[in-house]
């Protein structure tokens, strides 16, 4: 049997990690042909060879984010919703690396749980982290943060988890992750906060940093903007409070936020991303769900996330020309190149250092108005 190897040849992942317990999660009956339980490798009796995977799903109850309880069964009640969906992206592998085991305190399960998404990454897996609170984030940041590598993440969130007056990891953790020396992150986007929740000064933290928040009402307006927003992203984490009440019933602190449609929406752009690494849908609570709406809510997300990553796979270099419209226009005096994919329909807009950035239709749009769209704006912010 092959692993994949850390830190040591005598150190594993699996020493991180404990099995799936696939009969309780399948009730003993047998999946059927075509289902995601019938063609997953699963991490049960035996260690899986993880080297033919492409997606790989690793479990995480940790809850010490959020309080004393240490853990629930979240990743179990996901997987078991999820194994039933039909499995439409026979050209992906995908791996269910089991749980990762609890560590004496908090902050023992973030470096486990970093050890082994670090490791996947490095072996250019896309790794899906399910349960646990959204403060384990943090371990999807650092997993890159220790080989100093620069990246841009993306969280959904209906509150920002800037309170330092909570003592609560889960409401804090990215002041960490935003501002500790030295700081790994090139930019971060905030998508679906809900302002009744959020103090004004959070914003204006975040803005002078130049990073970009985007309120539930104005996401919803058009979801499909959130797409470049997402593309260029290497993390992305999830808080199922983002979620509206009556699509996550687990979700008791709002009754608004996305339809399930639009979370699953999200979920797709992030499997299309060609750096993403790492995703995470955090804060479920199996206690407070009804009929299991939630896990088979979060079970449909991550089929979109393997939806996305199906189809990203077919998406050109953006040296490669001939796989692109190409599209001339000016506004406010500035001359500048968009680019369309002829494969997804995706687009590009070039900056004036001749660098493009993912945009939308509607940047296009603004731009053949001789409007100067905020995108680029923003953008150029940033460079100067």
């Amino acid at each position: 049997m092959q692993y994949i190897c850390t830190m040591s040849d005598s150190l594993h992942l699996a020493d991180f990690l404990e099995p799936v317990k696939l009969a309780e999660i399948s009730n003993d009956e047998p999946y059927h042909d075509g289902q995601v339980g019938n063609n997953i490798v699963v991490y049960d009796d035996e260690f899986p060879d993880l080297l033919a995977a492409d997606v790989v799903i690793i479990g995480c109850a940790e809850q010490r984010g959020r309080g004393p309880r240490k853990r629930n069964n979240a990743p179990d009640v996901v997987r078991r919703e999820f194994y039933r969906f039909y499995n439409w992206h026979a050209s992906l592998k995908i791996a269910d690396a089991g749980n990762i085991r609890s560590g004496a305190d908090l902050d023992d399960t973030y470096a486990a749980l970093k050890t082994v998404v670090r490791e996947l990454t490095h072996h250019n897996k896309a790794v899906v982290i399910i349960g646990g609170t959204h403060d384990l984030t943090l371990a999807q940041y650092y997993a890159h943060a220790d080989d100093e590598k620069i990246i841009e993440a993306v969280c959904v969130d209906a509150k920002i988890d800037l309170d330092m007056n909570s003592p609560a990891r889960n409401d804090n953790f990215l002041m960490e992750m935003l501002t500790s020396e030295p700081n790994f992150i090139r930019h971060y986007n905030h998508i679906g906060f809900q302002s009744y929740l959020v103090h004004p000064h959070m914003l204006e933290t975040l803005d002078k940093l130049r990073f970009d928040c985007y309120r539930v009402g104005k996401v919803r307006e058009n979801v499909e903007e959130m797409e470049p927003v997402v593309r260029n992203a290497d993390i992305f984490s999830f808080d199922i409070s983002a979620v509206a009440h009556a699509y996550a019933p687990s979700n008791t602190s709002s009754p608004n936020g996305f339809t399930g449609d639009e979370a699953c929406a999200l979920l797709r752009y992030a499997g299309l991303a060609p750096a993403m690494t790492s995703v995470g849908i955090y804060g479920y609570d199996p206690e407070k769900d009804r009929e299991n709406i939630t896990a088979k809510q979060i079970g449909q997300m991550l089929w979109y996330f393997i939806d996305g990553k199906s189809r990203g796979t077919r998406e050109a270099r953006i040296h490669e020309k001939e796989a692109f419209n190409e599209y001339h226009t000016a506004f406010n005096e500035v001359a500048t190149t968009f680019l369309q994919s002829k494969r997804t329909g995706r687009w590009w807009m070039q900056l004036p250092d001749q660098q493009y950035i993912a945009c939308s239709y509607n940047d296009y749009i603004q731009a053949s108005s001789n409007e100067i769209p905020e995108r680029w704006l923003r953008a150029q912010e940033r460079s100067s």
